[in-house]
């Protein structure tokens, strides 16, 4: 049960060489619906000329295109050797908008093609953008965004607009290899991961608390991606999602939790943090403009 499978039995439901450096992209799992659905999400984008647009707005209305799209745990977890898994047809937390991030890099460089968008997958969803085993996927979000800051992917901004340290070992997969069916049939990945852990704890972790929330939402763009912080021990992120502005606020577009479909909150992002008191902040990451 990796971080995507664990979020479904919670109520509040993760210098680097360019492209031509990366190993030619390994099998994946695909289904002829994907490869149609990616030309009619890119299709869109043309139609709306969003190529001219701020990336955060391409992240959003890409996002928005995959509102009632079912909420489905588990798709990244194929058996078999590690290898790049698409699933546009149903999404977890995560796969909602590291897809949204994919398209809307895609689109804004004009690389618009069913390989392109798989080979910016790979670079995003991976370590350094190559696949070398179950470990070399960016399992933790705090990870997820600091290799991708490295990358030039995105910036992390928590600090920047009023985040304070956040306090946590970050040990969940170590400590639950029972948990998670490729760390049980290779104990050796389970090393890997605990190294991984180390490094992520010895970096300085920050996070927005849940009730400074309504007084730095002002700061917060469409389309940054927010990673709320958690009260379960050992996991740094719960559940992740897209930054949207409504009439004025502040709302959270996301693929909430099996049963779900992609959606918008009703309520604005600060109502949505205080209602569990599992929530505990958020995480900001800025994507940024593809060079």
């Amino acid at each position: 049960m990796v971080r995507r499978d664990f979020l479904k039995t919670i109520p509040l439901a993760a210098g680097v060489p360019a492209f031509a450096g990366i190993p030619f992209l390994k099998s994946f799992v695909l289904d002829d619906d994907d490869a149609a659905l990616c030309s009619r999400k890119f299709k869109i984008a043309a139609s709306l000329h969003l190529q001219t647009k701020p990336i955060g707005q391409v992240i959003v209305e890409i996002g928005k295109t995959f509102l009632g799209t079912e909420y489905v745990a588990n798709t990244l977890e194929q058996p078999g050797e590690e290898r790049l898994v698409i699933n546009l047809r149903g999404l977890d937390c995560v796969s909602f908008y590291e897809n949204a991030l994919v398209f809307a890099r895609c689109i804004k460089k004009s690389k618009t093609s069913f390989d392109d968008y798989k080979e910016e997958l790979q670079f995003i969803r991976y370590r350094g953008g190559v696949i070398d085993g179950y470990p070399s996927r960016l399992h933790y979000s705090s990870d997820y965004f600091f290799d991708n800051e490295k990358k030039h992917v995105l910036k992390v901004v928590t600090k920047d607009i009023g985040g304070v340290r956040y306090e946590k070992a970050i040990n969940f997969m170590s400590t639950h290899t029972e948990s998670y069916r490729q760390l049980k049939e290779q104990p050796e990945f389970a090393a890997v991961i605990q190294k991984q852990e180390a490094a992520i704890n010895r970096r300085t972790l920050y996070h927005i608390p849940t009730k400074v929330v309504p007084k730095v939402a002002p700061k917060i763009h469409d389309g940054d991606i927010i990673a709320i912080t958690t009260d379960i021990p050992g996991m740094d992120v719960s559940h992740t999602g897209i930054a949207i502005w409504q009439d004025r606020q502040l709302h959270f577009l996301h693929a909430p939790i099996t049963g779900s479909k992609v959606q918008i909150t009703e309520k604005t992002l600060a109502e949505y943090l205080a209602a569990s008191p599992k929530r505990l902040g958020i995480m900001v990451a800025r994507p940024l403009e593809p060079s």
